[in-house]
């Protein structure tokens, strides 16, 4: 069964960053598509960013453009997240989902594309 697991979370203060990793060690994936959700406390679980490896789109959140990027790392088969200038409303438990198949532009916000994801790691960010 194919796992994934989600690193690089932590308490960070307004303005500084984190980078999000994903490993998909067996390139189960590879010409899939990866995302990131988020829950904050108390809420759903919402999208943040995602990537289609087959065109190399990417796509976010309206509140997250040009602060975080999603990207991939061909040669080490990971999936990142870099969150730069984060606010407290950023806050929330991050989590990596994949398709193994090209996700639709109109489709890939939705978790219900998505069939395999990680555990979630908890980012905070607070004064």
């Amino acid at each position: 069964q194919v796992q994934l697991v989600e690193s690089g979370g932590g308490v960070v203060q307004p303005g500084e960053s984190l980078r999000l990793s994903c490993p998909d060690s067996e390139r189960t994936f590879s010409r899939g598509t990866m995302a990131w959700f988020r829950q904050a406390p108390g809420k759903g679980r919402d999208f943040v960013a995602a990537m289609r490896f087959s065109s190399n789109d990417k796509y976010y959140e309206d509140s997250v453009k040009g602060r975080f990027t999603i990207s991939r790392d061909n040669a080490a088969n990971t999936v990142y997240l870099q969150m730069d200038t984060l606010k407290p409303e950023d806050t929330g438990v991050y989590y990596c989902a994949a398709a193994r198949n090209r996700v639709i532009t109109s489709a890939v916000r939705s978790m219900q594309m998505y069939a395999t994801w990680g555990r979630g790691t908890q980012v905070t960010v607070s004064s």
